[in-house]
């Protein structure tokens, strides 16, 4: 085989790459800048539609914001959109090199797209509601007097059930994360009970004291309960509203039972 030979198959398989080539390196980046334009295009849509005005008012990009993720909910959007055109079109281009493998994983990663997409939305939900209902447990209790801190067991709780959802949707075998699951609700489950246990007993100790407190007391009488002195101002259901010169004072009602009270004005008490 002479030089001249070699030269000449050379050149006949560089002409035939070459075409297949510029075509996959048109493709991609007219491919890249469209999945751009429209990625900028849903992006500016759903912001004109008011959908980052309605994440804010739902705390939304608050959330988002504490995930690392931004404030703007269309730009996320946007952003997915772009990443799963440019994957498309890489993968296009690829083919257009005359790799014949590409070809069916192509028309396979197309297939498998929106299965992507529906696991990355339930991803994201999952850690939008997770956060609410952390803040909302949280709120609650508070509210309950609860010895537990149970705001981050139910956001991890409502994230492992939409990250396990999304799992399944790509077809990731989850029996595993299943069994994790089940252990942390059984673990939930143990915790909420422990919690409302303990801050049940100190309620309903407030709520039956509350009775007694109606029944020894009006609002009017002027007490003094340890160094705390003023008029009581209102029974409610946990504690007694008291008002000094400039200062409201809530003492709870097992407190009122327990402890030595002092009457100033007896005449008010009732009879």
């Amino acid at each position: 085989m002479t030089a001249a030979t070699v030269l000449d198959r050379a050149g006949d398989q560089l002409g035939g790459f070459l075409p297949g080539f510029v075509g996959a390196l048109a493709l991609l980046l007219i491919g890249l800048l469209v999945a751009a334009l429209l990625a900028r295009a849903v992006r500016r849509g759903l912001a004109a539609a008011g959908l980052d005005d309605a994440a804010e008012r739902w705390g939304v990009a608050d959330v988002l914001e504490r995930s690392g993720l931004g404030r703007s909910l269309s730009r996320i959007v946007g952003a997915a959109v772009r990443l799963t055109l440019s994957v498309v079109v890489v993968f296009a281009a690829l083919t257009l090199l005359g790799l014949a493998f590409l070809s069916d994983s192509l028309n396979q990663s197309i297939l498998f797209m929106p299965k992507v997409l529906a696991a990355l939305v339930l991803v994201l939900a999952g850690i939008v509601l997770g956060a609410l209902a952390r803040s909302w447990v949280e709120r609650t209790s508070a509210q309950l007097d609860l010895p537990v801190p149970l705001g981050p067991v139910a956001q991890a709780l409502v994230v492992a059930v939409f990250a396990i959802t999304a799992a399944a949707q790509v077809t990731v075998p989850i029996g595993f994360l299943v069994v994790i699951l089940a252990i942390l609700l059984g673990a939930t489950v143990g915790a909420v009970g422990l919690a409302f246990g303990l801050g049940g007993r100190e309620i309903a100790t407030s709520l039956s004291a509350a009775r007694y407190v109606r029944a020894a007391l009006s609002e009017g009488q002027t007490i003094q309960v340890g160094d705390r002195r003023g008029t009581v101002q209102r029974i409610e259901a946990a504690a007694t509203v008291l008002r000094d010169d400039a200062t409201i004072i809530r003492i709870p009602n097992r407190r009122l039972v327990e402890e030595v009270v002092v009457i100033e004005d007896a005449s008010l008490e009732p009879s």
